[in-house]
């Protein structure tokens, strides 16, 4: 069984920084998309960035517009990471970060599958509070 656990989150001001982890467990395939996505009020969840574990090219990819601003990065374990600088107040949302087994020639594919609504197993998301 599948099991993705994040922390990380909070408050903080315009063009302060945060970090989010998040760690998967029980995946038995070797390589495995992981991602974050966020949900603003009212609104469907949105990818936001993903990663290809286990990949010779983990081929980080990111929303527009969080690009300069957000890094996704991996240890040598099933945990990634996403850090988050120069926050804006329209990055307040329900930050969920999530992992799906995938057999990917290119892992840019993984921002593809979270796109397409296609990941499976999620963590229990945190809140992003960004005050101006």
């Amino acid at each position: 069984q599948v099991q993705v656990t994040q922390s990380g989150g909070g408050s903080v001001q315009a063009g302060g920084s945060l970090i989010l982890s998040c760690a998967a467990s029980g995946i038995t395939d070797s390589r495995f998309c992981m991602g974050w996505f966020r949900q603003f009020p009212g609104r469907r969840r949105d990818v936001v960035s993903t990663i290809y574990i286990g990949a010779a090219r983990p081929s980080p990819t990111y929303t527009d517009s969080v690009k300069g601003r957000f890094t996704i990065s991996q240890d040598d374990a099933n945990t990634v990471y996403l850090q988050m600088n120069n926050l804006k107040p329209e990055d307040t949302a329900m930050y969920y970060c999530a992992a799906q087994a995938a057999d990917f020639q290119d892992g840019g594919n993984c921002f593809r599958l979270g796109a397409a609504g296609k990941f499976r197993n999620w963590g229990q998301g945190t809140q992003v509070t960004v005050s101006s």
